[in-house]
């Protein structure tokens, strides 16, 4: 379950193809990102991100994915209290994979 304080959102809901002024944040590890990724977005494992965070606008809108959700829901809840509009993806890439949406390697 996600925490109802943590802005969140379903696959079904993202645009297709995604917008040019909306970025997506992938907090997986460097293996997982090799492995297949949504096109265009940046990469930042989570455990980097306190150190990157300054590589972020804070004001451009961010959906936040990882493998299922648990580590963009933490990133997203900690990006939000830096002040950065920014929304987690339910299900992560998992989910994305679900609905048929595409990857890159």
């Amino acid at each position: 379950m996600t925490d109802p304080g943590i802005p969140t959102t379903d696959v079904t809901t993202i645009p297709d193809p995604i917008p040019g002024d909306l970025v997506v944040l992938d907090v997986r590890e460097d293996h997982e990102w090799a492995a297949g990724h949504i096109a265009g977005a940046v990469h930042v494992p989570l455990a980097d991100l306190p150190a990157r965070v300054g590589e972020l606008d804070p004001t451009v809108p961010t959906l936040v994915v990882c493998h299922v959700g648990g580590r963009s829901a933490r990133a997203t809840q900690w990006l939000h209290a830096q002040g950065h509009d920014v929304t987690n993806v339910a299900g992560g890439m998992e989910a994305w994979e679900q609905a048929g949406r595409p990857t890159v390697v």
